[in-house]
């Protein structure tokens, strides 16, 4: 396993969980600081292991038979829970608990000697790794709590100036997201898709297959990646490092298509100035349609809000809303909020219970469990707020037409502003990503893309 240098290491950023059976004869001590994890394995008091790992690409597996150690690899997960616990026995003598570390979960696997045969003592074990699980759950909260205040709480987006200014598009830049191998990727007007490098910040990879605007661009939980466009069309692309291969054209939409989004249930759904929302189904490596939804609106945007529910802003009566599709075609309106003369541009879930809607000089906040318009933001002088990003659990960023960035701190259902960056750009701000924990993305109709 790679070793990784992290130097000093304060203590009071440090958190220990110490697994102990049978008189010492196995200890296990994880220590994480900050972005690293230290593991260290002794076998009766002899240390077996010593590694240091990156957190926000771990998967713990710790295999101890005859009380020493096989192999410790690693691989990615993301999945949602907030808990620390002892969930399941995989099998006997075979634990696995689950933890939260930087909004990310983590495994931790500890699979038992066959020797150990007695139930009373596979029963002390799993009570004894119950109780010390439930003594540092708090811990760990303070410490993810720790860690986003070091990053954020003194971020002041007014006082930032770029420490990158991005030139590789020959037009306005009106899309941006994040690959799961941390490259970033940007969509223009010039017809193109940009994926850079992560350390130089230069084009790895250039896409030019769309025949107009490229108006979103994600990647699916497959690894591809997804672009729609003007051209009515959307693209699946499969990448390898800087290769690809457009491995499918989805050609239902009768006008320009302008946001796709993944649904948990791995539903591809896109929406169009046709004023339909198409959903497709994956079969054999290929999307089709699925069924289709007709509404009042013109360009989006859609979003998730929960396992059977879609929002989306329909600007003929500039109401938001909510369709549940949790029957196959039969999707239905269930609710809609009247938000006045709004023209919605961005919609984000800034929790799992609260939906961020940005318009001309307005964002408002929704609870999308009980569908109620719970605050309404006026924001002077911003006109259309086309982006906005989350930069930790507490704090937001938007951007908007008036080259403004604006930060934002959530309190109470509420947004307190932190800081304005004027004039960020020399035009209209398109799209905000964050980069990693340290990097804030920005694209503009200046053809420039920024990294504060």
């Amino acid at each position: 396993m790679e070793e990784v240098e992290i130097g000093d290491t304060p203590n009071d950023n440090i958190k220990e969980i110490y697994l102990i059976e049978e008189e010492n004869k196995y200890k296990c001590e994880i220590q994480t600081v900050k972005e690293y994890l230290n593991i260290n394995i002794y076998s009766n008091n002899t240390l077996k292991f010593k590694g240091n790992m990156h957190i926000s690409n771990i998967q713990y597996n710790l295999g101890i038979y005859d009380y020493d150690i096989n192999d410790i690899f690693d691989e990615i997960y993301k999945l949602n829970n907030n808990k620390f616990n002892l969930i399941k026995d995989i099998q006997k003598y075979t634990f696995q608990i689950e933890f939260i570390i930087l909004n990310k979960k983590r495994y931790l696997k500890i699979v038992l000697n066959n020797d150990i045969n007695s139930d009373q003592d596979y029963m002390k074990t799993i009570n004894e790794l119950k109780a010390i699980i439930k003594e540092k759950d708090n811990k760990i909260k303070l410490l993810e709590e720790e860690l986003n205040k070091c990053k954020y709480d003194n971020f002041y987006i007014e006082h930032k100036e770029p420490k990158y200014i991005l030139n590789f598009h020959k037009d306005e830049i009106w899309c941006s997201t994040v690959l799961k191998d941390g490259r970033f990727v940007t969509g223009s007007k010039d017809k193109s898709i940009i994926i850079y490098n992560k350390k130089t910040f230069e084009p790895d990879l250039t896409i030019k297959e769309h025949n107009n605007a490229v108006t979103n661009v994600i990647q699916l939980s497959s690894g591809n990646l997804a672009s729609c466009s003007k051209d009515n069309t959307i693209n699946i692309y499969n990448i390898n490092k800087n290769e690809y291969q457009v491995i499918q054209t989805i050609k239902e939409h009768t006008e320009c298509v302008t946001k796709i989004i993944e649904l948990k249930n791995k539903q591809l759904v896109s929406c169009s100035f046709d004023k339909s929302i198409i959903f497709y189904n994956n079969y054999n490596n290929k999307y089709k349609k699925d069924y289709s939804l007709s509404t009042y609106g013109e360009n989006g945007p859609v979003i998730q809000t929960k396992d059977n529910e879609i929002c989306y802003y329909e600007d003929k009566d500039n109401t938001i809303c909510f369709y549940d599709f949790i029957k196959k075609n039969n999707i239905k309106k269930i609710d809609k909020i009247s938000v006045g003369n709004y023209n919605a541009d961005c919609l984000l879930m800034i929790s799992k219970d609260l939906l961020l809607i940005t318009g001309y000089n307005i964002i408002s906040i929704v609870n999308v469990n009980s569908h109620n318009l719970i605050k309404t933001i006026s924001v002077s002088n911003s006109d259309l707020i086309y982006a906005a990003c989350m930069l930790n659990k507490d704090m937001i960023l938007t951007a908007d037409k008036n080259k403004r960035i604006i930060q934002w701190k959530i309190e109470n259902n509420n947004l307190k502003l932190i800081s304005i960056k004027e004039n960020a750009h020399d035009n209209a701000i398109n799209s905000l990503s964050k980069i990693g924990n340290d990097l804030i993305l920005s694209c503009s109709d200046d053809m420039y893309a920024k990294m504060w």
